[in-house]
């Protein structure tokens, strides 16, 4: 991973000793508060409907141990020991006291973090395929370009102030693990003809008031232009987006306005004029500098017949394991590895409701021990609110589950239906319409048999609060948003959404349901879905696909009636 040099680590201390100054000078009423709200907002605070909530950058996912365990400590000494981590793969801190805030910056710097540009009107954290870097499918690795883009974006002086938020998913292969298309611009690493690296180019997606997916704008941009163009495009956005009103200001706002094609025209036209060949041009060097913060770790060569004998024996003769390699570990380039998703959607923990995304103190001094002892020190974010271990020898699997069970982060429940994307909700977000962390306890409890849950297959779940969808409900097989009718909070569901290669918004089913209905509610939905999906001798059709053949109406009709 990267790793901070002089320049690096000053200016992140100086920004550190800056906002020091201005916190104190807004507590003692020197700096007014609209002055202070930009400045908070530049470094990750926000003030929510209890407390000041800060959000902490990690950088296209990547988490080292030592940065872990420096998590860990800032919970216990600022808040109330966990974190919450979220959809941009940061991590959320939700009660600190504001007169704090600049001493868990100075602590987060000391371990080479921050939490600038994790909020404001600027380019926000660039995200990526979990697996990067080790799946087998993969055209070329992606964390160098997204570093790259990292070091551009980071306070880009003609950025810093865009009409409204700007986000930048980027993916090396097929498969779509980053929600690229519901993303201000989405990067596609693609090979042409003579086997150059270059990128398809996505813009204008988004969620929110207004769901948008995103269109492609160039669909081989060769590497060497790759900031040279996403400048162009900013400036474009910059020059034409909306102000005026906050709702209508993102770049998905523009791009339908004006269709796919004239704002691909006015990108092109900026490019020609201003960017292209210019100071951005990367060349061979920049790529080999960027490539080598992400060299491969000391993988070990086995004895392949017998790793899999003696995996074999394992997963035969221990149920729980074998549902859990199942679910939890991914398939790995290098033999005799695998990836592996700790699941942060415990559930129900000696009957009490764990949220989505909450990892405590405890659990996050011990995923580090765990990393140094698996997986080569690191941990990775995944868009579905998850951690991944991305290097276990498949010799270790066995006794990394045990002790991950004793920790309560090795649920076999990944991509079924409680590995729910979940947001804070009323509970925490000022913004939030209704509360969330009931309803996800609610479903957790009418669905919490495996077995049955298995025979659902995968099954995207997602719930937001509110209608600025952080919990991306609109891409869900299964959505659900939390409204407000007259003071009590009801809940709106969609069915049909998909975030992956073939994206895709849900469509809404009808009337919210009262919040005591929703879980039999999904209880209706997915009989349906049961009586209906078509099954064959080596597969069944997926929640998606059947909402995708006969459409709304059959689950309607039996919800309604």
């Amino acid at each position: 991973m990267y790793q901070y040099n002089y320049a690096d680590q000053t200016l992140v201390e100086e920004r550190v000793a800056q906002f020091r100054d201005q916190t104190q000078r807004f507590l003692d009423g020197s700096l007014p508060e609209e002055q202070f709200l930009p400045l908070r907002l530049q470094n990750g605070l926000y003030i929510q409907r209890y407390a000041p909530m800060l959000r902490i950058a990690i950088p296209y996912g990547l988490l080292a141990s030592y940065q872990l365990r420096k998590l860990a400590e800032i919970t216990r000494l600022y808040d109330k020991g966990y974190g919450h981590f979220t959809t941009r793969t940061n991590i959320q801190l939700n009660w600190p006291k504001l007169e704090d805030v600049p001493d868990i910056l100075a602590h987060l710097a000391s371990v080479q973090m921050h939490a600038i540009q994790t909020s404001g009107n600027c380019i926000r954290n660039t995200t990526t395929d979990p697996y990067a870097g080790i799946h087998q499918e993969e055209i070329a690795d992606p964390r160098p370009y997204c570093e790259i883009i990292r070091q551009w974006s980071t306070f880009h002086p003609e950025f810093a102030f865009l009409p409204r938020k700007f986000k930048i998913a980027v993916i090396g292969t097929e498969n779509d693990r980053a929600a690229t298309q519901v993303h201000d611009v989405g990067l596609h690493v693609k090979k042409n003809e003579a086997g150059e690296i270059g990128f398809e180019v996505l813009v204008g997606g988004g969620l929110g008031r207004t769901p948008v997916i995103g269109k492609t704008i160039n669909e081989f941009l060769p590497r060497q232009h790759l900031l040279s163009y996403l400048d162009a495009i900013l400036r474009v956005y910059n020059l034409h987006g909306r102000r005026d009103n906050k709702y209508k200001a993102r770049i998905k706002i523009l791009v339908e306005s004006m269709g796919a094609a004239a704002f691909a025209k006015l990108v092109d036209a900026e490019w020609e004029a201003h960017t292209k060949d210019g100071a951005l041009t990367l060349n061979d060097d920049n790529f080999a500098t960027a490539a080598s913060f992400f060299t491969a770790p000391d993988y070990q060569s086995f004895d392949a017949l017998q790793v899999q004998s003696e995996l074999q024996q394992q997963l035969s003769a221990d149920k729980d394991f074998a549902n859990w390699y199942t679910q939890n570990t991914v398939a790995h380039k290098v033999a005799g590895y695998r990836a592996v998703v700790i699941s942060l959607k415990a559930g129900l923990v000696d009957g009490k409701y764990i949220p989505s995304g909450d990892v405590n103190a405890d659990q996050m001094d011990a995923l580090a021990d765990l990393s140094d002892r698996y997986s080569f020190s690191e941990l990775r974010g995944t868009y579905q609110q998850n951690l991944v271990f991305a290097d276990v020898q498949t010799n270790h699997l066995y006794e990394l589950w045990q002790q991950l069970a004793a920790l309560h982060l090795a649920r076999a429940n990944i991509n079924t239906l409680t590995d729910m994307i979940v947001c804070p909700g009323w509970d925490y977000c000022s913004l939030a319409n209704a509360t969330t962390h009931n309803i996800a306890e609610q479903i957790e409890k009418q669905f919490n048999d495996l077995d049955y849950l298995y025979d659902l297959g995968d099954i995207r779940l997602n719930m937001s609060g509110c209608m600025n969808a952080c919990a991306h409900h609109h891409t869900g097989d299964i959505g659900i948003l939390g409204v407000d009718k007259k003071g009590e909070h009801w809940y709106q569901i969609s069915l049909g959404g998909n975030s992956s290669n073939d994206a895709k918004l849900g469509k809404i089913l009808g009337r919210a349901v009262a919040a005591d209905d929703v879980a039999s509610t999904l209880q209706v939905i997915l009989d349906t879905y049961l009586e209906l999906r078509g099954d064959s001798d080596n597969e069944v059709e997926r929640f998606g696909d059947l909402v995708d053949r006969v459409g709304i109406a059959p689950f309607k009709e039996k919800v309604y009636g």
